[in-house]
């Protein structure tokens, strides 16, 4: 056993322990079908959003820890219940009135409101497979409508027509007396509108594998469940499709976890042996409600990546999978700056602390170095002061603290500054307020701007951090925190920033003192 993959048969990791289970599942013999599946599931009722993206990397990260420490193949696939009816029309989305024509049709029934995609289900399907291709993920898109229409689920459908009592008194258990006596699991395509119907069965002929039922108007009409004519209710559909696929792995949101056992059910009825699961608790936005995908609140993919990296990204889903998380703008600069902090401790770790380290489950054996030599936070406050409208203007600053440093020879750092500057224009500037010091924080302001003015030194952070540390001290600020807040107050108009001593370094002593003193004088906060 390679040194790797013994370090990774006790790392506590949490992809490697998931990954562990997978393989004990397998420990007496290997898979029939000769290779491990994983799945992730998506329901393309609205735009993409960060949340699926999420379940995506996730599933990825285990089945990477799952291949360091065995030898059986892996496949994923990313199954889309495009053939789902239409319930509401999102709202974040163009043609409102032109969308309410078709709701209950399934999603790949319903006209593309951009006009660029057959329908409504291939416009949403291509956003997610757009956006996983750009992270090069390994994975196999499989629609739901496909697969139904295909005949690829016949063979499921004709066995829950077969076992159709069994399966109803798994899911008959599950629901209030009202829903039980319209409930069916099978939901019929109308042949007329196209709508999915929510109807019970007058009939089900398992021999014929047909099933019987009155339409919203009582016509009587007699379906084939194969072929793509009948679909299942989504949570008899979700067992249904581990046992067609035989999966191994899948991961949802808590929101699901109540349902586990039914859908473990559902397969064993269909002849299937239950997967493994993993629940991971679910994305909040700024209000701390649950990022929905046909409210569009929280944050899109494409709005982090309008202010940072996809890596950044990875990391923040790699943190803590089973602690709800808040997502919105303001957790970006910090995800930048700690992945680039684990990227920086790698390089000396040994391979126990690596398989530990989110960098190694983002980008498994090849991890780069970081070539950040000034953090996304201290751009962002440099950006605030020289009011920067382009990355040039924060290069000029750069260039002096790290006169090595170059957008050629740091590509990451050449990114992250363009970043920057998008982000404080459009989330720092509006929001930024200064205000006046109090006498003692002007007597300390003045001391400091003193200090600096007979500065010869180097520009060292830390010197200049203990420069303006002793300010503090001999001004009897207590806690120092108070100090540095009314720096930050004063001088960039927030309310918390960077390590003052490295802004110092890197902003340049005589323009630490001019913004000193346009503080002093009242000038910046009169804007």
């Amino acid at each position: 056993m390679s040194e790797l993959r013994e370090a990774a048969m006790s790392s506590k990791a949490w992809p490697f322990e998931e990954a562990r289970r997978v393989l004990k599942r397998h420990e007496k013999a290997p898979p029939e079908k000769g290779y491990v599946l994983f799945e992730t599931g998506y329901g393309p009722s609205g735009l993409p959003h960060i949340g699926t993206f999420g379940e995506v990397l996730r599933t990825t990260m285990i089945r990477r820890a799952f291949e360091a420490i065995s030898d059986i193949p892996t496949r994923l696939i990313c199954f889309s219940d495009d053939m789902d009816g239409m319930r509401k029309v999102p709202g974040n989305v163009p043609n409102q009135e032109m969308l309410k024509q078709y709701l209950q049709m399934p999603l790949t029934s319903v006209p593309d409101p951009f006009g660029e995609y057959p329908s409504f289900g291939d416009h949403n399907n291509a956003m997610l497979q757009r956006f996983l291709d750009t992270f090069g993920f390994e994975y196999e898109f499989y629609s739901a409508t496909a697969f139904y229409k295909s005949g690829q689920f016949d063979a499921v459908l004709l066995r829950a027509a077969e076992r159709y009592d069994a399966l109803m008194a798994v899911m008959l258990k599950s629901l209030r007396e009202e829903r039980r006596q319209t409930y069916s699991i099978f939901l019929p395509i109308h042949p007329e509108t196209g709508r999915v119907l929510y109807v019970p069965m007058k009939h089900v002929d398992a021999a014929a594998g047909t099933v019987t039922f009155d339409d919203d108007e009582g016509r009587e009409w007699t379906l084939p469940v194969t072929g793509g004519q009948v679909k299942l209710q989504w949570k008899p559909d979700f067992g249904a499709r581990w046992a067609a696929h035989d999966v191994d792995f899948e991961m949802y949101g808590k929101d699901h976890s109540t349902n586990t056992p039914i859908y473990d059910r559902i397969c064993e009825i269909l002849g299937g042996r239950a997967p493994e699961h993993f629940t991971y608790e679910l994305f909040l936005d700024e209000n701390g409600q649950k990022i929905s995908k046909s409210s569009g609140n929280g944050i899109s993919i494409d709005e982090w990546l309008t202010y940072a990296a996809t890596e950044s990204l990875a990391h923040f889903m790699y943190q803590k999978p089973k602690t709800a998380k808040r997502l919105y703008f303001d957790v970006i600069p910090k995800a930048v700056d700690e992945y680039h902090q684990q990227l920086r401790a790698y390089a000396d770790q040994d391979a126990a602390a690596r398989l530990n380290n989110p960098v190694h489950h983002i980008h498994g054996q090849d991890v780069p170095a970081s070539d950040m030599v000034v953090s996304f936070a201290m751009l962002l406050n440099l950006a605030s002061v020289a009011g920067a409208e382009d990355k040039e203007a924060l290069w000029g600053f750069v260039r002096r603290y790290a006169p090595d440093a170059s957008p050629q020879t740091n590509p990451q750092l050449d990114q992250a500054a363009g970043f920057a500057v998008r982000y404080y224009n459009d989330f720092v500037k509006p929001s930024k307020v200064y205000r006046l010091p109090d006498e003692r924080e002007r007597a300390a302001l003045a001391d400091l701007a003193e200090r600096l003015r007979a500065w010869d030194g180097p520009l060292d952070a830390e010197a200049l951090q203990s420069v303006v540390f002793a300010v503090g001290k001999e001004h009897g600020f207590e806690p120092l925190r108070d100090w540095f807040k009314a720096i930050y107050e004063v001088l960039l108009g927030a309310s918390q920033g960077p390590r003052f001593g490295g802004f110092i370094a890197l902003y340049g002593v005589p323009e630490t003192v001019a913004l000193i003193e346009r503080g002093l004088a009242g000038d910046l906060a009169a804007g």
